[in-house]
């Protein structure tokens, strides 16, 4: 079985069936949209599809592949588990299982503004893992943000063949391009709608909802210079150590075009931890009682 479920569909370029400001933030890192639209999709979802669901023995949901730092998806799905499983305890079920696809590669280019061809191509050398017999034979819901041409699903479906999964398989979209006269780069339109300048980014950063994912860490490490400046002394060195740990942590110290930002990174990093310490030193020596 293959199923698909998407709560908005875009049918116009004028017409955007969700918040265009709130999806950009949500893509740049703000949780608080995340968790919003994770519960009206559920419950979108939900009220199409209560009793297949309530049939399940066993539920596994799986965001869209990634390797270390999640993508914007991985926290949507994050929330949508919480309805999910908050639904299935109040009716006595099993709560389902979060899954993953592992994907070893990443790219520099921007997918947003890609064709569907661009986009196949440019994954197809992508590797992917998935655990065949953890999966096989359970009710399967892979969960993303956006359909815009489709190739998140035929990767996954790709995927599922190579390894030779069997199982049911729900797709669930919060929104869905419709109409294909429209460019597929009409998602980096949805994406970068509120998200314009470096000083927007800032703003989400500094938010009390933020969290860091794969879009907005490649963003900052293609940074020119003025702007990766700008960024750095505009926010908490706590930010700056995690984001450096996150980028090392998915190799992207290995791929050249992050190099020069992540090792600007890395020295203002150890400069500001030095310069603090000679700083206390100094305070120390200053304040220590004369013999």
């Amino acid at each position: 079985m293959r199923k698909r479920y998407s709560l908005h569909q875009i049918e116009t370029q004028e017409n955007c069936p969700f918040d265009e400001a709130e999806y950009s933030q949500f893509k740049f890192g703000d949780t608080y949209f995340a968790r919003k639209f994770a519960k009206h999709l559920f419950e979108g979802f939900i009220a199409d599809f209560k009793e297949e669901i309530l049939a399940q023995e066993e539920i596994m949901l799986f965001p869209s592949p990634y390797y270390s730092i999640p993508t914007a998806s991985n926290f949507l799905c994050h929330y949508f588990k919480e309805e999910l499983n908050y639904f299935l305890f109040t009716n006595g079920k099993s709560a389902c299982i979060e899954g993953k696809i592992y994907r070893q590669q990443t790219y520099v280019e921007d997918y947003g503004n890609m064709s569907y061809e661009e986009r196949i191509n440019l994954i197809s050398n992508d590797t992917y893992y998935i655990d065949k017999h953890f999966v096989e034979g359970k009710f399967c819901i892979f969960l993303d943000d956006i359909k815009i041409t489709g190739s998140h699903e035929n990767t996954v479906d790709r995927i599922l063949k190579e390894y030779g999964v069997k199982g049911e398989f729900f797709f669930v979209y919060f929104a869905e391009l419709m109409n294909k006269n429209i460019h597929p780069k009409i998602e980096n339109h949805y994406n970068y709608f509120k998200v314009k300048t470096t000083q927007d980014l800032v703003e989400v950063i500094n938010g009390k909802h933020f969290a860091f994912n794969t879009r907005i860490t490649k963003y900052i490490l293609l940074m020119e210079e003025k702007d990766f400046d700008y960024l750095y002394n505009h926010i908490s060195k706590n930010k700056l150590e995690e984001m450096l740990g996150l980028a090392i942590s998915n190799n992207y110290h290995q791929v050249p075009e992050y190099q020069t930002n992540i090792n600007q990174l890395k020295n203002k990093i150890q400069w500001q931890s030095t310069y603090k310490k000679d700083k206390e030193k100094t305070s120390t020596h200053q304040n220590s009682p004369s013999v």
